[in-house]
């Protein structure tokens, strides 16, 4: 019996395993946050989750200017329009360049270009390792933005990417 026992209790531990990094972790963390133009009108949404090794945004678009976007986490929970410069510059936690072809990069709330369609729409997704959710949902918050142009991906600190068009802030639930 206790043989038995035994066999069960490593059965049950075999089935546990490691998380892969980008996968949901059970039970973690969510941030959303609605999305709106300088005019208060809803643009989209975007959300934070909780993976193995960081964390993954996913940004939805909607009723923003045709054309590629330069998207990114901005380090305070703030979205005063018209210009939306309360949102601070953007999540760098780690003092890190701008942008993911900078050899010292990127910053942490960097995301790649968001390309809008014809019909005001658009989606991009990224999971950004070493980001946590703790971090994203500090005592100021944070911000997810859309900038009017494309982010080169390189130019420090904001990719050239031009004026704040959209912004929303990040909400724990």
């Amino acid at each position: 019996m206790g043989m038995l026992i035994a066999g069960v209790a490593l059965l049950g531990a075999c089935g546990e395993r490691e998380p892969i990094v980008g996968e949901v972790v059970p039970g973690g963390a969510m941030a959303t946050a609605t999305m709106r133009t300088a005019s208060g009108a809803e643009a989209g949404r975007a959300t934070a989750r909780e993976v193995a090794g960081g964390v993954r945004f996913t940004l939805d678009a909607r009723a923003v200017p045709p054309g590629m976007h330069g998207a990114h986490v901005h380090t305070t929970g703030r979205c005063d329009a018209p210009g939306f410069e309360s949102a601070g510059p953007h999540w760098n936690p780690t003092a890190m360049k701008h942008g993911p072809n900078n050899p010292q990069g990127p910053h942490l709330g960097d995301l790649p270009n968001i390309t809008v369609g014809a019909d005001g729409r658009g989606t991009v997704a990224m999971t950004m390792q070493g980001a946590t959710m703790a971090g994203l949902l500090d005592a100021d918050g944070s911000a997810m933005m859309i900038h009017a142009a494309a982010d080169d991906l390189v130019t420090d600190p904001s990719g050239n990417s031009g004026a704040r068009i959209v912004c929303g802030v990040f909400r724990a639930g």
